[in-house]
């Protein structure tokens, strides 16, 4: 717990002072490094810690010890940090390339931090054995839609492989204006695209092919690149020119474009045309005239009979006009009369 408060502070509290060391140290794969820290002998309660911070991690304690002279040890697999006469080491025995990193030697007093001294490490591996990526020269300008293929031959000293880990190949493009260069494909190196010598001081050939469909956006310069050996290792690169169609080209685009849009509304209007007709064909075969009997159905049914009334009022004699009690008789006649509807 101790640990993690004093590196909390060291992000703000922490100050150098004027007679610190800072050097630089590159070993081979597989070496021994001893590491040293001047260590004055104090009652006071001062610690000390050993720190590493390697690239792309997060700084870590490796060891500590107190100022004044401790049996105490801290050893993990590799590394071990512990008290010398008067010294603070850090020993790592058996380097490995994930041991690059930056080693502090740092001393803690209540609240006040020193940096006593500081140590690039860096663990070389093999040299590349590659002598030489040629890449093929893209002549003549291409047109969008076409297939072209890159070619990328690596040559190397030997035979076997010299390096750690495996070889890949990357291909970048960077755009027209030479910017913004970015991964487009990459290669994992299986062996089978290697051609070895039957001699052993020959150089080995690896060929490496990138195949893509042009667009008109794909103009640029393209590189091949071999990470190998904790290094990576560019072409020369390989220019790629997109060319626009031809003019007459482009005419006999339109031309075409203008024929099926010409055949597309002929076909539209004949279709109309159908339709129209079998409509009024339709239409015709309702209005077929009726047969005799049917005529004949519809002359009776056209013929009104219409009838008009006529009323006559007829009075009684001088006798019955004396008898005010009699009655007055009526006669109704109807004349009937019929027309018939031609």
């Amino acid at each position: 717990m101790l640990i993690i408060v004093y590196l909390l502070l060291m992000l703000g509290v922490g100050r150098c002072t004027h007679d610190q060391i800072f050097e630089t140290n590159t070993v081979g794969v597989g070496k021994d490094v001893t590491l040293t820290c001047s260590r004055q002998q104090s009652l006071d309660p001062t610690n000390m810690f050993w720190i590493r911070h390697g690239p792309g991690n997060v700084p870590e304690v490796l060891g500590g010890t107190y100022s004044f002279d401790y049996n105490g040890v801290d050893k993990t697999p590799r590394i071990t940090a512990k008290q010398g006469p008067g010294t603070f080491l850090l020993q790592i025995s058996k380097t490995e390339p994930s041991d690059t990193g930056v080693y502090y030697c740092l001393k803690v007093n209540k609240l006040a931090m020193t940096f006593l001294n500081g140590t690039f490490l860096r663990v070389k591996g093999p040299e590349p054995d590659i002598t030489a990526i040629i890449q093929g020269h893209q002549s003549d300008p291409v047109l969008p839609g076409d297939s072209v293929t890159l070619q990328c031959t690596v040559l190397s000293e030997s035979q076997s492989k010299t390096c750690p880990g495996e070889t890949r190949v990357y291909w970048f493009r960077a755009g027209s204006d030479e910017s913004h260069s970015s991964v487009i494909y990459s290669h994992k190196n299986s062996g089978d695209d290697c051609e070895n010598s039957p001699e052993a001081s020959s150089p080995r050939k690896c060929i490496y092919n990138f195949s893509k469909n042009i667009s008109s956006s794909d103009a640029g310069t393209y590189y091949c690149a071999v990470a190998t050996c904790g290094e990576i290792l560019f072409g020369h690169g390989t220019k790629l020119d997109i060319k626009a169609p031809k003019t007459g080209d482009q005419q006999k685009a339109i031309v075409v474009l203008l024929l099926l849009a010409a055949a597309l509304a002929i076909s539209l209007i004949v279709i109309a045309f159908l339709l129209y007709t079998i409509k009024m064909k339709t239409c015709d075969s309702c209005n077929v005239p009726a047969s005799g009997d049917q005529q004949r159905q519809q002359g009776e049914e056209d013929s009104i009979t219409y009838s008009a009334s006529t009323f006559t009022k007829r009075k009684t004699g001088r006798a019955d006009r004396k008898n005010k009690k009699s009655a007055e008789g009526e006669t109704i006649y109807t004349d009937v009369r019929s027309l018939v509807m031609d």
